[in-house]
C-alpha cells in the first residue's frame, strides 16, 4: 500500500519522468498532469507503483485550476506537489509571441497552479509543493520573458512560504534552483549537463529535507554565488560597437 501521493504538475520532460520513476520506486502513489495524457500511457504502466494521468492546460488558468482540484478530491489530497512547467525559446528578432508564451505558461500557468495547490495544502493542514525553478531567474539575459519568468517564480515561492508562516501551518515551499539546465540540453554538452538521475536524486534528497531553496546540482551554488555579485559592466559583455569600415 503506499505511504504518500505525489502530484507532478507538467510531467512530459525528462525530469519529470526521472522523478516520478524514483517516487514510484519508493512506493510513492503518483498522479501525473500532462497535457497529452494518452502520450504518458506507456511511461505510466512502466512505473511498479499506482500511477493516475491527469490532462494540464497550462496556458488556461481558469481550467488548470478546475483540473487540479477536480484531481485533489478525487486522491483525497497530496503529501507533495511538484510544479515543472516552462517554456524557453531565443530568437535573437524578439518577436513577441515567445515572450507572450513565455508569460502565459511560466508566470500565469505557474503562478495559478501554484497558488491552487498552496490553498488546497492550507485546507487540507499541510504538505509540501516544490517548484523546478533556475538560476536564471537571478539576473536579466537573451531569452528575456525567461529569466524575467524566473525571478517572478522565486518570489512568488517566497511569497507563499511567507503566507504558511502567517497562517502557522506545517506547509513547506520548495524553490529547486537548476543550473543552466535547459542550455546545457539545448547545446547537449556533458561540462553543464549532469546526468539527469543524479539530478532528480538531490532534488528528492532536498525536498525530504525541507528545504526552502536548494541549487540543483550542488556545483551551482557557487555558479549562482558568483552570478549575483559580477557587476554590470562584466555581466553584460554583450558590447555593441559600430563595425569598421574597410579601406
Amino acid at each position: 500500500m503506499s505511504v504518500a501521493t505525489a502530484m507532478i504538475i507538467g510531467a512530459s520532460s525528462q525530469l519529470s519522468q526521472a522523478l516520478a520513476k524514483q517516487l514510484s520506486a519508493q512506493q510513492v502513489s503518483l498522479v501525473l498532469f500532462v497535457h497529452d495524457p494518452e502520450s504518458l500511457k506507456q511511461f505510466a504502466q512502466s512505473l511498479p507503483g499506482e500511477v493516475s494521468v491527469y490532462p494540464l492546460a497550462i496556458d488556461q488558468p481558469q481550467t488548470l485550476i478546475e483540473q487540479l482540484n477536480q484531481a485533489w478530491k478525487q486522491h483525497n489530497g497530496a503529501h507533495l506537489v511538484i510544479v515543472n512547467t516552462g517554456v524557453n525559446e531565443y530568437d535573437p528578432a524578439l518577436p513577441w509571441l515567445i515572450d507572450q508564451q513565455a508569460i502565459n505558461v511560466n508566470v500565469m500557468g505557474f503562478a495559478a497552479a501554484s497558488q491552487c495547490v498552496f490553498k488546497l495544502m492550507c485546507e487540507q493542514g499541510y504538505g509540501q509543493l516544490a517548484a523546478i525553478n533556475s538560476i536564471a531567474g537571478q539576473r536579466g539575459g537573451p531569452n528575456v520573458a525567461y529569466h524575467a519568468s524566473k525571478a517572478f517564480a522565486a518570489n512568488y515561492l517566497q511569497g507563499l512560504s511567507m503566507h504558511a508562516q502567517r497562517l502557522k501551518l506545517p506547509v513547506t515551499i520548495s524553490d529547486i534552483q537548476l543550473g543552466l539546465f535547459d542550455k546545457a540540453v539545448h547545446l547537449n554538452t556533458q561540462l553543464l549537463l549532469s546526468p539527469i538521475d543524479k539530478v532528480a536524486t538531490q532534488i528528492l534528497t532536498a525536498l525530504k529535507k525541507g528545504k526552502r531553496r536548494v541549487y540543483v546540482t550542488k556545483r551551482w551554488r557557487l555558479v549562482a554565488w558568483i552570478n549575483r555579485i559580477l557587476p554590470e559592466y562584466i555581466y553584460n559583455t554583450r558590447h555593441w560597437k559600430p563595425k569598421k569600415k574597410r579601406g
